[in-house]
């Protein structure tokens, strides 16, 4: 009987290649973006307060630190937001992709709203420039080309970038190699988790209006202020909260109430300013004349052009709902 030796396998030396590209190296250079895009929003809080000082010594009036408290939480929060997802993004989170996927969308959309806006608004404020003299023709030039450059850069190239980046499945994919532990972004789609977090942010913006002193709420035919306007406030936060919270959940009862929210409230708005000027909301918010007067050279909110914006407003939220409907439980 002859012994044979089993033949001994042949070990490949390569591995068999990955179903998805390592995006691990851009996931870096993009965190170093996002954080340095934290530092840029971080630096303009100071910006704001030292412009609007020089703008209020200019102007002989002084303006409310609590005017500024919403422009300059907004920088602050974005501030910390980015630095902390751009972490995320060096680290390869997959908590941190599908935050900074959602950022990206919503920043890009802004973008185009800000843009298609400034296309009106931008020729009314140039025609009547400061304190209403007329700018010269090639100052007027200079301003429209720097704001197209700007609105441009930071609201439609940047955001379009790391949208297509972030979007990449394989992207996503070195996320869930590197970050395997479901996360609580995984808890529902992203269309959903995005309108969660904008109620969410919608919230604490109605929770921080009282505290600038500016929380006034037009209530079917009249404007709601002080103590009755904090608490109006106070209600929308805790039914924007209560809607988030339902939706995250995916539960067709904050879906619901969303819808009861976008058929009133712009009724009972439509309702107000047809009876009065918004610009008098601004002086019963205590805004200063000079700014109420800037607000009115912007042209936006003279005759029925406020309708109009609220009325288109409102259209892409009801398409957005019904997208999302998809998603819920029954």
């Amino acid at each position: 009987m002859n012994d044979q030796t089993p033949a001994t396998p042949q070990v490949n030396a390569t591995p068999p290649p990955l179903p998805y590209k390592d995006r691990s190296t851009g996931l870096v250079v993009f965190g170093i973006c996002t954080i340095l895009l934290g530092c840029l929003a971080a630096l303009c809080v100071p910006l704001v307060l030292f412009g609007q000082a020089a703008s209020a010594r200019a102007a002989g009036t002084p303006t409310p630190i609590s005017t500024l408290l919403p422009v300059v939480s907004i920088y602050g929060v974005l501030a910390v937001v980015l630095v902390w997802l751009g972490i995320g993004s060096l680290v390869a989170r997959r908590w941190a992709r599908a935050l900074l996927l959602i950022l990206s969308w919503s920043w890009l959309i802004i973008g185009v709203i800000t843009s298609a806006c400034m296309v009106f608004v931008l020729p009314k404020i140039l025609a009547k420039g400061a304190g209403g003299q007329p700018m010269p023709p090639a100052a007027v030039g200079i301003v429209a080309a720097v704001t197209a450059v700007i609105l441009g850069v930071f609201f439609l190239l940047l955001p379009g970038v790391w949208a297509f980046f972030y979007q990449s499945r394989h992207v996503k994919a070195t996320c869930e190699a590197r970050d395997p532990v479901v996360r609580w972004t995984d808890a529902c789609p992203l269309p959903v988790l995005g309108a969660c977090l904008w109620m969410a942010f919608s919230a604490l913006m109605l929770l921080l209006m009282p505290l600038t002193g500016h929380a006034v709420i037009p209530v079917f035919g009249t404007f709601l202020a002080g103590v009755p306007g904090m608490f109006c406030c106070l209600v929308l936060a805790v039914v924007w909260g209560y809607a988030a919270w339902s939706l995250y959940q995916l539960q067709q009862r904050g879906w619901w109430l969303i819808v009861a929210a976008l058929c009133v409230l712009p009724v009972s708005a439509l309702l107000t300013y047809a009876r009065h000027d918004v610009i008098e909301m601004y002086r019963v918010a205590g805004y200063p004349e000079t700014q109420v007067e800037q607000i009115k050279r912007t042209g936006l909110f003279t005759g029925n052009a406020l309708s109009w914006i609220m009325g288109l407003s409102v259209l892409p939220w009801v398409g957005y709902l019904l997208f999302l409907k998809k998603f819920l439980r029954r």
